[in-house]
């Protein structure tokens, strides 16, 4: 399944919306853009997951690395509504534990802003 990334940038946060499969195939694309995101210059990452029907341990590198970056840089990376299947890899895993995970989208900052798909 494609992966589809669509980014809104404020001043001192980002929202990265992920709709589809993050596996081995397409996590590269999804590290790209949290990369890019974070270079350039937003301090608290908000990845909506809520879109997400699956996620392998490519994928869950893809937002450690990131999340790591993000707090390299004085930032932060936060999940937003996982489905629970991707809930239940981050709970076997333990990384429910590492990363801010809210439970739905209304922890989503409201934005006047434009959505860039990419």
């Amino acid at each position: 399944m494609e992966l589809k990334i669509s980014s809104q940038s404020q001043a001192d946060y980002a929202v990265v919306a992920v709709r589809g499969e993050i596996d081995l195939y397409t996590a590269p694309h999804l590290h790209s853009e949290l990369v890019a995101t974070v270079d350039e210059g937003a301090g608290r990452l908000l990845v909506d997951m809520s879109r997400v029907d699956f996620c392998d341990s490519t994928g869950m590198n893809v937002l450690l690395s990131a999340m790591k970056r993000a707090r390299e840089k004085g930032g932060d990376l936060e999940l937003v509504a996982p489905k629970p299947s991707v809930m239940k890899i981050l709970q076997i895993t333990g990384l429910d534990a590492v990363f801010t995970i809210h439970a739905s989208t209304d922890a989503l900052p409201v934005t006047a802003g434009t959505s860039a798909a990419k």
